[in-house]
């Protein structure tokens, strides 16, 4: 079995990984853009974040603006923008069920004889997924290479003027 001081570190590793994520989803450098013109003075910077968009001038002034619309956000910054905020929900769901399942967690309201253990299932069925994941990858690593083929156009034959009526 684990020990308590491992599920500590565990959980402490896992809150300033969900710490990271938060951080991550407000500040606005996920794709940053340099344009430098010139000379130095028209240098400026853009930044892309999933909330808001900001420029940067060489002379230090920023100026931010926070997206309209989801429209306003190209798809890949759209599905970054859900995907995070899922892991962050899932982030919190996994640190709390990660201290009330803890080997050292007391609940004075649960008899000794009504704890319970891991079952041999649930072993298997990571087993399996561990499995099936494995598999999965190997067949999608499996793709037959692509033909190399020339393409072959034909002229398009050209006819004599016809009337329109």
């Amino acid at each position: 079995m684990v020990s308590a001081g491992f599920q500590i570190l565990g959980i402490a590793l896992c809150i300033i990984g969900w710490i990271g994520a938060i951080v991550v989803c407000a500040i606005p450098q996920w794709k940053v853009t340099a344009f430098i013109g010139q000379n130095i003075v028209t240098a400026q910077t853009t930044w892309e974040g999933i909330w808001m968009s900001c420029v940067v001038q060489s002379t230090g002034q920023m100026q931010c603006k926070v997206y309209d619309s989801m429209l306003a956000l190209s798809q890949d910054l759209q599905a970054a923008r859900a995907l995070i905020i899922i892991s962050i929900l899932v982030g919190i769901v996994a640190l709390l069920l990660a201290v009330a399942g803890g080997k050292d967690f007391h609940n004075p309201l649960l008899v000794g004889s009504q704890k319970r253990e891991l079952g041999a299932a649930l072993f298997i069925g990571w087993g399996a997924s561990a499995l099936l994941i494995l598999g999965g990858g190997l067949l999608c690593a499996n793709c037959p290479p692509k033909d190399n083929y020339s393409a072959k156009y034909s002229a398009a034959r050209s006819s004599g003027p016809k009337d329109y009526v």
